[in-house]
């Protein structure tokens, strides 16, 4: 199965309404925006809209991510296309997830990931 990986836009209220997000990120600034970096097997469309709908799988585990379902705004391709021209598995698009989700926190962006 090929994996991609994804960013999605948060809103900044995020970072004021959630302490998790916030203790995880305390070289951010205000300057840049709040992210989320994740992975699927879909496209990232399809898996923002899971996210969106709060999505369960058929044991009714949810699948979706509490902090998109309530701060995502859009998807940032500009951010992770270049990350998703070459396949990668399953294990390759964790180590991949967080290395981008570490760069960019790197940079100065607000960075949520699991």
């Amino acid at each position: 199965m090929k994996y991609q990986v994804y960013v999605i836009e948060l809103s900044k209220r995020v970072f004021t309404e959630n302490t998790r997000f916030r203790n995880a990120n305390p070289q951010f600034n205000g300057v840049l925006e709040c992210l989320y970096v994740g992975m699927t097997s879909k496209t990232p469309k399809e898996r923002f809209i899971q996210h969106k709908t709060g999505h369960r799988n058929k044991k009714g585990h949810k699948l979706s991510s509490n902090i998109v379902q309530k701060y995502g705004s859009y998807l940032r391709p500009s951010l992770y296309n270049h990350i998703n021209l070459k396949p990668m598995n399953r294990a390759q698009a964790l180590k991949m997830e967080e290395q981008l989700a570490l760069e960019l926190r790197r940079k100065g962006y607000a960075v949520w990931f699991n």
